[in-house]
């Protein structure tokens, strides 16, 4: 045994053996850590399973597939739903502002009224109410854009800023 290639390495053999044996330690330790994570995997997987058969969890995803389906044409109508309210709210009036006074002094209250009626581009009307004992005159002016042909008065300015929000209502 003196030719051996043992003897010729230089060093004991025995350290050889160690690190083999060290490795097959590793190896068996991770080999241990694979079946656990493997046995968790399949107890996941058997939970999932549990009372389904193939076909059961297949009529499972179609029913989904079905109910996605229902609410992506659900969300179109709501979407064209929210086009035409959005088209209606562009003309509709939704700046509002109110001025009570008193067109002829010493016939009591505050039975006349400026009316701005404006929407979102601020456009609209303005309606002013002159009531007097005998009659009641009613007076239309167009708005475009924030501005008439015709001049207003002083309650059919503070109506328009009322309207707009650059002024508070009266109380």
């Amino acid at each position: 045994m003196e030719n051996s290639i043992l003897n010729q390495l230089g060093f004991d053999p025995i350290f050889i053996i160690l690190g083999l044996a060290v490795i097959v330690l590793i190896l068996t330790v991770l080999v241990i850590v694979q079946i656990v994570k493997s046995s968790r995997l399949a107890k996941k997987y058997d939970r999932f399973m549990r009372g389904r058969d193939a076909e059961s969890l297949e009529e499972v995803f179609a029913q989904a597939f079905d109910d996605i389906h229902i609410l992506q044409e659900e969300d179109k109508a709501t979407k064209d739903a929210l086009r035409v309210i959005n088209k209606v709210l562009v003309k509709s009036f939704h700046k509002t502002g109110l001025v009570k006074y008193d067109a002829f002094p010493g016939m009591g209250g505050k039975s006349s009224f400026a009316l701005a009626l404006m929407n979102q581009n601020r456009s609209g009307y303005i309606l002013n109410a002159v009531h007097s004992r005998e009659t009641c005159y009613v007076y239309v002016k167009e708005v475009i854009k924030g501005e008439t042909e015709a001049p207003l008065g002083r309650e059919e300015e503070k109506a328009v800023k009322i309207a707009l929000g650059h002024e508070k209502p009266e109380a």
